[in-house]
């Protein structure tokens, strides 16, 4: 059986090991959110209007708004976005509205910053609204620190036991 002595110095090594892991978390991956975006049909606005609504990014995306009709066009003086900072004063919502949509054209609303891109497409018909949405990460550095943070992790735990418990 280990001695206070052993389970102690093991312990304090384990809780070095861990927050090694977490300062390479925020390191490789910085201080960052992102979300889904939804799209939706404005039904309050005097013509057809569509809302694209990201409940959290950080740092702040940018926002643009494709169309597969008009492919290439610019709806910057037709869209408007803003950016409301969250409750935690971390994390801002994102709202981007666009005005004058027509019908039976699918519109893609982008949000994209150093980490992540995300985006919603929605169709609008007479008869129907269809909806996707689709979230890429774009930093692999940051995916290969998180999942080697925790491979890490998962094999010394056993080690780290062995250890206190000899």
């Amino acid at each position: 059986m280990a001695s206070l002595g052993q389970i102690l110095f093991w312990s304090i090594i384990s809780i070095i090991i861990i927050l090694a892991g977490a300062i390479a978390l925020i390191i490789g991956f910085g201080i960052s959110a992102f979300s889904m975006p939804e799209v939706n049909v404005d039904y309050n606005a005097s013509s057809e209007t569509l809302r694209c609504e990201a409940p959290r990014w950080f740092p702040q995306p940018t926002v643009v708004w494709a169309s597969q009709v008009d492919q290439g066009a610019n709806f910057s003086e037709v869209s408007n976005t803003s950016f409301e900072l969250n409750s935690e004063n971390v994390t801002m919502k994102v709202v981007s509205v666009l005005y004058n949509a027509t019908i039976n054209n699918t519109y893609s609303c982008m949000i994209e910053n150093d980490i992540a891109k995300a985006t919603g497409d929605i169709k609008v018909t007479e008869s129907e609204i269809k909806r996707r949405s689709h979230l890429q990460l774009l930093n692999s550095k940051a995916s290969l620190c998180v999942s080697s943070f925790f491979a890490i992790s998962w094999a010394l735990l056993p080690l780290v036991l062995y250890l206190m418990l000899k």
